[in-house]
């Protein structure tokens, strides 16, 4: 009967034993309250493009859309702050941000980068308007697309060769034409025909994130262009900033990021 008694006590501390291991290991998930610390860091952000980029319209002349979104970052928990690096140029074309891809400070930039937002393909629109202003016509479009898709493919291969780990964001087009060409409907065809293009081409990498903007721009009661209209004013760039904000934030920044921002969620368990 003792002996009995004994194996039950041990089988007894042999079950104590092994729950307790069981509840150690899996002690951090068993309270759904219980947080972890997220340490704020830094967030190195290079952005490269065409005017949007350089923030033409700006009337502080300050970057466009970079002090918004610069602002939005650093309220981030997750966040200590937000250093961005432009280099924008008004009037680039995917052809010419190639060229200045493979300039030594460029390149050095986007060794340090944790983020590469850029803006571009809006010039390479422009061009074929130019070039075909007598006689525009859709097919035009869509084989200067074909090229600007490559360029736009190589424009990615070249960023991850100089960074591995740096998440890119890639800024769709919007319509600047929406009240001098509203009824113009093959218009809004081939703006929305180079976005899915380049969203395609986006998608097909990691780390990566297409942020649409055309619908932003379609709204004929706000006035969210500049004088010249074509480029943002102040509110556009403002919306735009947070639509990329809005685009990037929580998991996916940890994820573009490579987790170097980790999310600070309240309810993660």
């Amino acid at each position: 009967m003792n002996n009995s008694n004994g194996g039950v006590n041990n089988l007894r501390k042999m079950w104590i034993i092994f729950l307790a291991f069981v509840f150690s290991l899996t002690g951090c998930s068993t309270f759904p309250n219980e947080t972890t610390e997220v340490v704020p860091k830094n967030l190195h952000v290079v952005s490269i493009g065409d005017s949007l980029t350089q923030g033409v319209g700006d009337s502080t002349e300050s970057g466009g859309y970079i002090p918004y979104l610069q602002q939005r970052l650093e309220q981030l928990p997750e966040v200590k702050k937000a250093n961005f690096v432009n280099y924008g140029v008004k009037g680039n074309r995917t052809d010419q941000l190639l060229e200045r891809l493979n300039q030594q400070e460029v390149k050095k930039s986007l060794q340090k980068a944790d983020l590469v937002i850029i803006t571009i393909g809006g010039n390479d629109i422009m061009k074929v308007f130019k070039d075909n202003f007598t006689k525009l016509s859709v097919p035009a479009f869509d084989r200067q697309r074909s090229s600007y898709e490559k360029r736009l493919d190589e424009i990615i291969q070249t960023v991850r060769k100089e960074n591995r780990d740096a998440g890119i964001v890639l800024m769709g087009l919007y319509n600047p034409f929406t009240k001098v060409l509203a009824d113009v409907e093959e218009v809004k065809a081939i703006i929305h025909d180079w976005n899915e293009a380049s969203k395609t081409i986006v998608e097909q990498y990691d780390q990566t994130c297409f942020v649409a903007v055309e619908d932003l721009f379609e709204n004929p009661k706000e006035e969210l262009l500049y004088n010249d209209q074509f480029h943002p004013n102040d509110q556009g760039y403002e919306r735009i900033a947070d639509r990329i904000f809005e685009t990037i934030k929580g998991k996916k920044l940890e994820e573009l990021t490579n987790k170097k921002i980790i999310y600070a969620n309240e309810e993660r368990e």
